[in-house]
């Protein structure tokens, strides 16, 4: 009962923000419901006196609810299809994954740009955006601010991908008979799935290709999310092995450290895996596919409204332009590699 009193008025304040954003997301994809709920909290706490009330509710929205949607973001992920379609492409991932990480821990040194957020940046543009920035937020106990801020950088240069990378297909002379060669770029260089989506239905409607650049674009991408397995395992063995040095005393209680909802994740994608090779429709799932989803958005409703709006754009500069440089990075080396491999 004490549960509910002290937590239900900020996650019904969280809710009361999540619905709406869920289905504006729905209607325009591009920007999608997590951006739509964090602008939306942010803009709601301006208007709210007194927000202590709120505070625990939305405290446990922004954490507990946060790594539940990721543990359901694992019922999504058919491991062995994902491979076996995605191998082409593999290669092209790892090089852009590596770039942009090394990209965002040399700026990180260089810029003085907070480690958390150097972190969050350079996972999110080079695996899966909004995905990948929720799964690595909580192993590395990033804050509420550093969360809405990567998500905010990631966005713009989804949005920026999403309207040119088409017309950049076209002056690079990218096939137009098939969408081999501009899904493999869609997939492999654009942060979010909303916007590989928009990208790759773009070309196809421009060279009447079906579905065909869309079907190779999202297979891609779904290779790429695999990513979010090894990193967050790396990121959380990091982080345990840092707690235990820092801790003198000798006391360190692994299961308060260690992100064990990253093992959840896991065993997640492999229960679908096994279930899928089993002949189970992979379509039963897509429930709980649907509802990682919400709880993203339903986390960044909270993030949002724990954010400072004002001190948000006053601290942005870094963090975009390590965006940019990441995106630059990881579109030039996707373009190498495709040219290498015999792509374009």
């Amino acid at each position: 009962m004490n549960f509910i009193k002290n937590n239900s008025p900020g996650i019904l304040l969280c809710l009361a923000i999540a619905l709406p954003s869920w289905f504006l997301g729905r209607l325009f994809p591009v920007i999608g419901g997590a951006i739509i709920a964090i602008i939306a909290g942010m803009i709601a706490a301006l208007f709210i006196r007194n927000i202590k009330p709120f505070e625990k509710g939305i405290k446990f929205t922004s954490k507990k609810i946060l790594q539940w949607a990721v543990i359901l973001l694992g019922f999504g992920m058919n491991l062995t299809v994902i491979l076996q379609i995605g191998r082409q492409s593999l290669p092209i991932i790892i090089s852009t994954i590596s770039v942009s990480l090394i990209i965002a821990y040399i700026l990180h040194r260089t810029m003085k740009i907070p480690s958390k957020i150097s972190t969050l940046v350079g996972v999110g543009s080079s695996i899966c955006g909004g995905s990948a920035i929720a799964a690595t937020a909580p192993v590395i106990e990033a804050d509420d601010e550093e969360v809405a801020q990567a998500i905010s950088v990631i966005f713009f240069f989804n949005v920026v991908a999403a309207l040119i990378f088409p017309t950049i297909g076209g002056l690079l002379g990218f096939s137009s008979a098939d969408g081999n060669a501009f899904g493999v770029f869609a997939g492999t260089a654009i942060n979010d799935t909303s916007s590989v989506t928009a990208a790759a239905s773009t070309w196809d409607s421009m060279y009447g290709l079906g579905s065909a650049t869309l079907d190779t674009a999202v297979t891609v991408k779904l290779t790429r999310t695999l990513a979010i397995i090894p990193i967050t395992l790396v990121l959380a063995f990091m982080r345990t092995s840092n707690a235990k040095k820092a801790d003198t005393s000798g006391k360190v209680n692994m299961k308060k450290i260690f992100p064990f909802f990253i093992l959840y994740f896991i065993a997640a994608s492999v229960i679908t895996t096994v279930a899928v090779s089993a002949g189970i429709d992979i379509e039963v799932f897509s429930p709980l596919k649907e509802l990682s989803k919400f709880f993203i958005v339903l986390a960044m409703a909270a993030i949002g409204l724990n954010t400072d709006i004002v001190k948000l754009i006053k601290t942005g500069g870094k963090p975009l332009a390590l965006g940019f440089c990441c995106w630059v990075g990881i579109t030039g080396v996707s373009l190498a590699m495709q040219h290498v491999l015999g792509i374009w």
